[in-house]
């Protein structure tokens, strides 16, 4: 048992889960594990979760409060999302059912947007983690990653959102066509910022710059980190350039891990956009943390 624990703060996506002891002052543990949605049949959350937090537990009942994938239709418990425009986080969740009476755990829902169709998942309680820092905050947020999601954000509320499956994309294409024996460790930052220019300028010609990695490295020696900067540059500028209208002239900031912020953020500043940086564990833990004052409140 961990003195001093008042909480559970848990996020929990497909590939993986990840959980925080809270305490009045801040994290007093955390543990992760690969035991992510994507493979776990519906019972198998409980005693994935106390795998991870049954160290943590005493006699008395905690709290958990968790985001993310572990609220889906294939999750612990459905938690249906709420519908934009609307704010990232008002207290609203799901119970999930709980077998070990030292847990009472709550989900919390995504967000959905019907036209154009788009969902997340997760996001939306590191938005809220953003917004409980900054408050009067409005413009646009970028969360990258393996789906990207850029979020316009209006007197507290999600307006409206795309995603992007550009960490997907490259994952696939690195791994799974032609080019795997192309790209490989390393990075240049060069070819990356060549490869951003090149798509924002000609979005269009994406599909012929990809082959154009594996010709470059057969034909003129590219090094593997050089292949490596070019794709992501290419995809990362063809999602520049579709998503123009969130970015141009807003007030940005970027939330997520270091390497894809470090490389979402020069790739703004290539077009003369500045952006507010955090990273993605600090803005979870946050969000959470506004969702259980939320909670607290409309008791």
């Amino acid at each position: 048992m961990i003195d001093g624990l008042e909480w559970i703060a848990v996020d929990w996506g497909t590939s993986r889960c990840r959980a925080w002891a809270m305490g009045s002052g801040g994290v007093l543990a955390e543990a992760h594990s690969g035991d992510g949605m994507g493979t776990l049949a519906r019972d198998g959350f409980e005693p994935a979760l106390l795998r991870l937090i049954a160290p943590w537990l005493g006699a008395d009942p905690v709290e958990v409060i968790a985001c993310g994938m572990v609220g889906s239709r294939q999750g612990w418990a459905e938690a249906p999302y709420r519908t934009v425009p609307c704010p990232p986080a008002d207290g609203t969740t799901a119970p999930a059912p709980a077998q070990d009476l030292r847990l009472t755990v709550r989900l919390i829902p995504g967000l959905r947007q019907l036209d154009p169709a788009d969902v997340m998942r997760g996001e939306e309680t590191q938005i809220a983690g953003w917004l409980a820092q900054a408050p009067e905050f409005d413009g646009v947020l970028c969360l990258p990653g393996t789906h990207t999601k850029w979020a316009q954000i209006s007197a507290g509320e999600v307006v409206s959102f795309r995603t992007f499956m550009t960490g997907d994309l490259y994952a696939s294409i690195s791994g799974h066509t032609v080019l795997r024996h192309s790209v490989g460790d390393g990075w240049d930052e060069a070819a990356f910022a060549d490869a951003l220019d090149t798509a924002l300028a000609k979005p269009e010609a994406l599909a012929a710059r990809l082959f154009a990695i594996r010709a470059e490295g057969l034909l003129a020696g590219q090094a593997p980190g050089a292949a490596a900067a070019r794709l992501s540059g290419l995809l990362i500028g063809a999602e520049l350039a579709a998503a123009r209208p969130y970015w141009l002239g807003q007030n940005v900031a970027i939330l997520g891990g270091a390497s894809h912020v470090a490389r979402y953020a020069t790739a703004l500043a290539h077009q003369g956009v500045t952006a507010q940086t955090a990273e993605a564990d600090t803005m979870t833990r946050a969000g959470l943390a506004a969702a259980r004052q939320h909670l607290k409140e409309s008791a």
